[in-house]
């Protein structure tokens, strides 16, 4: 009897401990509403302040505990491909390729798909994810037809015979059909998709035109180099442009007398841009842009221009048996003739060489778009150097895609995208439209794309699940309006160690919209933070 009473006493105690915790977490996060301190919005990450939460924890998903590595990397699949595979369709949830999802296992059907997984001899350790939607107008469940493979990278199985597990997303495919085998395991059929190739000049995209090459072979009879290193440089220029070439006699042939004019004026009208376009990286060059101009466009408008130049270089080679006074100063005129010959010849190489202008090419060029896309991100978010990303546009594309604070139909859009220069155009054009982040019932605005922070280092967006095995997308923001809270702090599970959540609704519709995180520790920055569900995210953004 005296133990049981001792132990009443202790859980009396500890309830009563919790009680005043609860009531310390309630004043600090209204006081952290009430005042903003100066120093949570200066500095860096989106006008935050510094940083003091390790970002690396968020993406290690630590409230699920100790989980087991399975030690297997599953090789990639061919394209094209048909499998079986088990496959998990959440609600709210868009994977991409290298994108971490972790999942809370615990209805019977998802556990058998998981069991399935971790047995089968094709494709181990892996599984199939596909978003499933309802319409505003119809309440039942639709699939998406484009999903993403994932590996199960690493699991845990509890008492109770749920599992936690952490997968990586690898590559899409088109969902053919889907069943339930005889263990209540969802399962489909899928095609794996094959991925495109990153081109600096993707012919595809137009058709395919062959490039101009009798400028190269007249190059060559009228420029020598001025030595070997400068042959060797020329050589090497000269192999790279050389790919699928024909002679520009075949490739006029190809085209009507029509296009074969409007191919002309758009080289010559082109060359100059070009050549600007170009100039700017030398101040050495900056002088030659105006006479080079000039002599392109003579070049390319004279047909005889070639052949002056073939005389010219041979009355060079019938007066070297001149004089030696004559000769050195035939041979100085020479130097210089092809010199400013090698520069001309080298400023006409830079010319778009197809029916097509050059700038037409940069349109869908992956690397330039991937430059161009990781420096608006970096913008954005503040992100460390993306270099090695851009040398990877299939890569970028996909990260970006899983990281936009965008709502989740536009995500699922961008996942459905084939091609890369054309995924990242997409995503250049929301990063530059993107700007207010509204309710999805009701519209009312709820915070601004400068009020994003990066609480993980995956991202301002990420994917968590809750003990009850729902999974949630949910975009950081350090500042939000038009939002009420429900209820008191919580700890326990919380996705930001250190970190107490309360959940959120919108004031308009009382939509819950995320969950306020508030710092349980004085020294954590930011003292208080927001995450936004994707799925209650308006896709007018």
């Amino acid at each position: 009897m005296e133990d049981e009473r001792l132990l009443a006493m202790e859980r009396h105690q500890m309830e009563q401990i919790r009680e005043l915790d609860l009531e310390e977490l309630q004043v600090e996060e209204v006081d952290d509403l009430n005042t903003s301190s100066d120093d949570d919005l200066d500095a860096t990450n989106g006008g935050a302040g510094e940083l003091t939460f390790n970002t690396s924890l968020a993406s290690l998903h630590t409230y699920l505990g100790e989980v087991e590595d399975t030690h297997r990397r599953v090789a990639f699949l061919e394209g094209s491909a048909v499998l079986n595979l088990p496959l998990f369709y959440l609600e709210g949830v868009v994977l991409f390729p290298e994108a971490t999802l972790p999942l809370r296992v615990i209805q019977p059907n998802f556990i058998a798909a998981v069991e399935r997984a971790l047995t089968q001899v094709d494709v181990p350790y892996t599984i199939g994810v596909v978003r499933v939607y309802r319409e505003p107008d119809d309440p039942r469940m639709k699939f998406a037809t484009i999903g993403t493979t994932a590996e199960i990278r690493q699991y845990r199985r509890l008492e109770d015979g749920s599992l936690n597990v952490v997968t990586r997303g690898q590559q899409r495919f088109r969902l053919r059909r889907r069943w339930m085998d005889v263990e209540g395991a969802p399962c489909g059929e899928v095609q794996i998709i094959e991925e495109d190739q990153p081109l600096r000049t993707p012919c595809d995209a137009f058709g395919k035109l062959t490039p101009l090459s009798n400028l190269r072979s007249h190059s060559f009879s009228c420029t020598q180099p001025l030595n070997a290193s400068r042959a060797k440089l020329h050589q090497s220029r000269d192999e790279d442009n050389v790919s699928e070439s024909n002679s520009e006699e075949s490739f006029e042939s190809a085209l009507s007398p029509t296009k074969r004019s409007i191919h002309h004026s758009a080289v010559d009208s082109c060359y100059g841009c070009d050549i600007m376009d170009e100039s700017t990286s030398s101040d050495d060059e900056k002088f030659l842009c105006e006479p080079d101009l000039h002599f392109g466009r003579s070049f390319l408008k004279d047909s005889e221009s070639v052949g002056s130049l073939h005389s010219n270089h041979q009355k060079h080679i019938e007066n070297a048996d001149l004089g030696s006074t004559s000769q050195r100063k035939s041979c100085q005129g020479e130097e210089t003739d092809r010199h400013r010959k090698k520069i001309n010849i080298d400023r006409f190489r830079r010319v778009p060489r197809a029916y097509w202008p050059h700038w037409v090419y940069r349109m869908y060029d992956s690397y330039c778009l991937a430059e161009r896309a990781a420096d608006m991100w970096k913008k954005i978010v503040g992100a460390p150097s993306m270099d090695g990303l851009v040398r990877k546009p299939d890569l970028l594309s996909f990260y970006i895609a899983s990281k936009i604070p965008v709502s989740e139909s536009t995500r699922q859009e961008l996942l459905e995208i084939d091609g890369i220069s054309y995924r990242l155009r997409r995503e250049i054009e929301l990063l530059e439209s993107v700007n207010l982040i509204r309710c999805k019932i009701c519209k009312t605005e709820i915070a601004r794309r400068s009020d994003m922070l990066v609480m993980s280092s995956e991202g301002p967006l990420g994917a968590y699940v809750n003990p009850h095995g729902f999974v949630h997308e949910i975009m950081t923001l350090y500042r939000a309006t038009g939002l009420a809270l429900r209820g008191l702090p919580e700890t326990e599970y919380s996705w930001f160690p250190g970190y107490a959540w309360t959940i959120t609704n919108c004031v308009a519709c009382e939509t819950q919209m995320g969950w306020l995180f508030t710092a349980t520790n004085k020294k954590l920055k930011p003292r208080s933070f927001w995450g936004i569900r994707s799925s209650q995210v308006a896709d007018g953004m």
